[in-house]
């Protein structure tokens, strides 16, 4: 027959002593925190804040700066600001989207030449086959979403016409001049498309009641386009890298120009994006 261990007092105190209780896992856990706070994890926790910031500053940035314009929008939406007002919220963000056009450009140009001119011709074209693949279905789901975007918000509504505005004369004040001066020497496009004189653009269409009659000329007024053409830039700074490439040392010094262009167009982007 087994024996009943019957416990001393002496057991009883050590075992009372060593039992769990959730009053000491709370102490523990808060002597943890202030360890936490005042030691060597705190100052390894700062650290790894700080390379964090650092790594990552520009995403918490821009989805912080994102966040606050939608709330913005939607608070000063029924405000009825002024034309000036309104002027004064959007000139930051139009001198950054003049910056950034501007630099469009250069940054096609060199990247491009100097990244093709160092590469093989067979994984030039496989690259270049899943570029252009990859530039028309994003193409594609762009068109997609503005059209989708266009027939759900339908943009321009209830904004006022230029013509209907109160008081007859142009809108004018003192900064107003000085902002769009400032945006005017930031050019988004350096390069312009000319006139075609072979398809020029047409002006507006005045529909008759009558049919006109046979001997009725009608000319065409050439138009110009203030767009960039980019599928054409990409075709011709992709040629001009594979044949850099190709003519080894002689191409060597126009390969270095555009890494060194490439190098400050990427620093003027860090600059004018922080």
């Amino acid at each position: 027959m087994e024996e009943l261990l019957i416990p001393t007092e002496g057991d009883e105190s050590n075992s009372n002593n060593g039992s769990f209780s959730p009053k000491d896992s709370g102490e523990n856990m808060l002597e943890w925190v202030k360890n936490l706070l005042r030691g060597s994890s705190a100052v390894s926790f700062r650290e790894w804040l700080k390379d964090y910031c650092k790594r990552n500053g520009l995403l918490a940035l821009s989805v912080f700066a994102v966040v606050t314009g939608c709330i913005l929008g939607f608070m000063l939406r029924n405000q009825n600001l002024s034309t000036q007002a309104k002027i004064y919220f959007s000139f930051p963000g139009e001198l950054l989207m003049r910056i950034l056009k501007m630099l469009i450009l250069p940054l096609i140009t060199s990247s491009l030449m100097s990244g093709l001119s160092s590469m093989d011709s067979k994984a030039c074209g496989r690259m270049g086959l899943l570029t252009v693949t990859y530039y028309l279905w994003t193409t594609f789901i762009a068109v997609v979403v503005g059209i989708i975007l266009v027939l759900i918000i339908h943009p321009g509504t209830g904004t006022e016409m230029e013509g209907h505005r109160l008081g007859g004369g142009p809108y004018s004040t003192d900064l107003v001049p000085v902002l769009k001066t400032t945006t005017k020497t930031i050019e988004p496009n350096y390069v312009y498309i000319m006139p075609d004189e072979n398809n020029p653009k047409v002006g507006r269409p005045v529909f008759l009641e009558l049919t006109p009659a046979p001997d009725i000329l009608y000319k065409g007024v050439p138009g110009s386009s203030k767009q960039m053409n980019v599928l054409g830039i990409v075709i011709f700074s992709a040629t001009m890298g594979l044949l850099l490439g190709k003519m080894g040392e002689r191409g060597a010094p126009l390969v270095n120009v555009c890494q060194c262009i490439n190098e400050c167009v990427m620093k003027i982007i860090n600059a004018a994006v922080w």
